[in-house]
């Protein structure tokens, strides 16, 4: 099967969570809204991992510490130049 992401609301969640649990068993991905806004996400657990994993790749560059990059960070963000 073909791994996708899904949307649902809340409510259609909570009235089918059978069904959206069969496809996170698939593999699928739901991200769950309220009143259209994503305010979560199912995955699959074998996904959880990667799925962190991939979130933190470019923090750290070389020997970079938190701080340094926390503070480049916010200079990109805020356009900030010294």
């Amino acid at each position: 099967m073909m791994v996708k992401t899904k949307t649902a609301s809340a409510t259609e969640m909570q009235n089918n969570f059978g069904r959206y649990l069969s496809l996170v068993q698939d593999g699928n991905e739901i991200i769950v809204t309220k009143n259209g806004k994503a305010v979560g996400r199912f995955i699959p657990q074998k996904n959880v991992v990667s799925y962190l994993t991939d979130s933190l790749i470019g923090i750290l560059k070389g020997e970079e510490s938190m701080d340094q990059a926390r503070e480049e960070g916010l200079r990109e963000r805020y356009e900030i130049t010294d």
